[in-house]
């Protein structure tokens, strides 16, 4: 089968790394790509976000099947574009891609099937909601209705930072159009958690779980990013969690996706809260999240592009699916002034030093002139595997001290475990 993946970030190479391994795998494409894809795939010069080009470019390829990794090019329609085309791809249609476009559907959606989540309200009016601010009193969670790549959500700790964040949201549309409706969210306390999912009109099927860092700093502390780190499997699941998990929020989601008339197909991304009264659903997104790809692939045994078929074909729950015993930590490293604006194309080096056995993938880089620049605010991902958590999480830091370019920050607490 010929293959194109769309997207150019560590998610994107992380797929391609898995799908290249595929012994049916004919030709592999990335559109764009970037220098770390360009080792497994053959980077093609069309946008993530170039529906036409997109299209083009899978016919012209003869492409067996499309597999749209980031979060815009579903809002906006490309596997709706591609069916009509006759294409098959893997990932939700524009109808389902609400579920991740809009916080207020996803929400609206929890509320209707009784599916665990934070109480919220949802507001258009700067002044009405000035006015509500501390409704469910602090830390308040705020968060831009529409697509912000990421970065959406601000949780403000007094009266004067909430202010101040909805001024920037409503007045100064620093998310843009994303920002037009604002959802005020209870602030819960737990610790976060991933589960990714694969599912189809008829299955959801849970992959590996998985611990996301989306503040900038050790601690959780400063701004949100798109994830700093992750690990697998999740320290806090057990056997007890996993029914819960599966009984109020996995069932109850694909009942309700079939009742509503969402015919998903792809990935779902669950955000979970873990608090004292049990799960709790912070998001959901349309498509495998970044960085928790990274160390969630790197455990799957399975055949990627079987999987990828199945869901297409509405046959997920005849395909089998093996995980490694192993555990895998991954560490994001960041351009100085990330999550803020940052410098691009500053070198790379030392990706030739690290272990035979550690997986990099490129999230924000270009190859120019025989080097490796930056050209993202998150730039690498370092990927480590071991026998136990511990050793895979002391491989993955003894690596990223082998790599460099100026003004690189990363976390070093990631696989460490943070109560809120």
């Amino acid at each position: 089968m010929n293959v194109m993946i769309v997207g150019g970030g560590g998610r994107e190479h992380a797929i391609a790394w898995k799908l290249s391994q595929s012994p049916r795998l004919g030709r592999l494409y990335c559109a764009p790509g970037n220098a770390g894809i360009a080792a497994v795939a053959e980077c093609l010069p069309v946008g993530a976000e170039d529906i036409e080009g997109l299209c083009a470019a899978a016919e012209e390829k003869e492409i067996d099947l499309v597999v749209v990794g980031p979060e815009v090019p579903l809002s906006m329609g490309l596997v709706d574009a591609l069916n009509q085309r006759g294409i098959r791809a893997f990932g939700p249609n524009s109808k389902c891609a609400q579920l991740e476009g809009s916080k207020a559907f996803t929400k609206a959606f929890l509320a209707r099937h009784q599916i665990p989540t934070a109480g919220y309200r949802e507001f258009t009016d700067q002044k009405e909601l000035l006015e509500a601010t501390g409704l469910y009193g602090y830390p308040m969670v705020l968060k831009a209705d529409g697509l912000a790549a990421g970065k959406g959500v601000v949780i403000a700790e007094t009266e004067e930072e909430a202010k101040k964040a909805i001024g920037e949201m409503m007045g100064d549309r620093v998310f843009g159009s994303a920002g037009d409706k604002i959802v005020v969210e209870e602030y819960l306390r737990g610790v976060e958690a991933s589960m990714l999912c694969f599912v189809d009109h008829n299955a959801i099927v849970p992959m590996e779980s998985a611990q996301d860092y989306k503040r900038i700093f050790d601690g959780d502390k400063g701004p949100n990013t798109g994830g700093m780190g992750t690990y697998s499997p999740s320290l806090l699941f057990d056997d007890g969690l996993m029914e819960r998990i599966r009984g109020e929020i996995l069932e109850p989601t694909l009942r309700g996706f079939q009742q509503d008339g969402l015919d998903f197909q792809g990935v779902l991304f669950i955000g979970l809260m873990l608090t004292e009264e049990g799960p709790k659903v912070i998001e959901f997104n349309n498509r495998f999240g970044d960085p928790e790809t990274q160390s969630v692939l790197a455990r799957l045994e399975s055949d990627l592009l079987d999987i990828f078929e199945a869901v297409t074909e509405n046959r997920l729950a005849q395909q089998e699916i093996r995980w490694s015993a192993q555990r895998a930590v991954t560490v994001v490293l960041a351009s100085e002034g990330y999550p803020g604006s940052y410098p691009k194309g500053r070198e790379i080096t030392g990706l030739s030093d690290v272990d035979s056995d550690v997986l990099i993938f490129h999230a924000g880089t270009k190859a120019e002139g025989g080097r490796v620049l930056t050209s993202g605010g998150r730039v690498l991902c370092v990927t480590a595997l071991g026998a136990t958590h511990e050793e895979a999480r002391e491989k993955a830091f003894a690596n990223v001290e082998r790599i460099h370019f100026e003004g690189m920050q990363y976390r070093r607490d990631i696989g460490l475990i943070h109560r809120t």
